[in-house]
């Protein structure tokens, strides 16, 4: 009966420490993350901040190979394993002190389709690393596709689209938001300008992945 158990752990500990990387499927995964380490070292790894809008944000990669297939698995196909990964990602990043963490909120609609916000999950994850809140003050109306809209129109349109959720009971003046990617940063300059209403003065966007043309 020892035997046995003892051959039972022994297989558990070797199914979980060999599994191999989803990459490259020859190294077997770090323990921190789902990845090798060679495939982890050559991430295409940013680490610097954007500006789009006139705000600056810090984005942990550029989004292409292998990250833009990540997060869209992620983010579109209920690859929530990949969670880990992402926010071992984010938290690469020299991240400020804030006092919350508010994610990119998502439209009804949206979360409906896909079953979950993946900027909630990626928050709720950084927010337990910091011991900060996840904070969710705004919500999101429909989302509507931006294509063949001039920047002007575009920014007024997203504008529009997050309103403040009554009542905010409370309130801080730090905060960072927490996005999967940015293109434009339409989004985030929208959230931002919200989020300045409610009282906040120091506002700090970070992302996964940003787009570069």
């Amino acid at each position: 009966m020892l035997m046995s158990n003892l051959l039972a752990t022994t297989l558990q500990w070797l199914k979980k420490e060999c599994v191999p990387c989803p990459l490259c499927e020859l190294s077997p995964q770090q323990k921190q993350q789902i990845l090798c380490k060679d495939c982890w070292q050559e991430l295409p790894w940013f680490k610097d901040y954007v500006t789009r809008h006139e705000l600056n944000i810090l984005a942990a990669c550029e989004y292409r190979y292998p990250i833009d297939q990540i997060v869209q698995q992620f983010k579109y196909h209920d690859r929530l394993h990949y969670q880990s990964l992402l926010s071992s990602l984010l938290l690469t990043l020299p991240l400020p002190r804030v006092q919350a963490i508010v994610p990119m909120p998502i439209s009804e609609k949206r979360l409906i389709e896909r079953g979950y916000n993946q900027s909630l999950l990626l928050a709720q994850s950084i927010a337990k690393h910091l011991n900060v809140p996840v904070w969710q003050p705004v919500e999101r109306l429909a989302q509507h596709s931006q294509k063949g809209l001039s920047r002007l129109e575009r920014i007024s349109q997203i504008d529009e689209q997050f309103i403040v959720r009554q009542p905010v009971k409370e309130r801080y003046r730090r905060v960072m938001i927490v996005d999967d990617v940015v293109t434009t940063g339409s989004s985030i300059h929208a959230l931002t300008h919200v989020l300045q209403n409610l009282g906040c003065v120091h506002i700090y966007p970070v992302c996964i992945a940003a787009v570069f043309d």
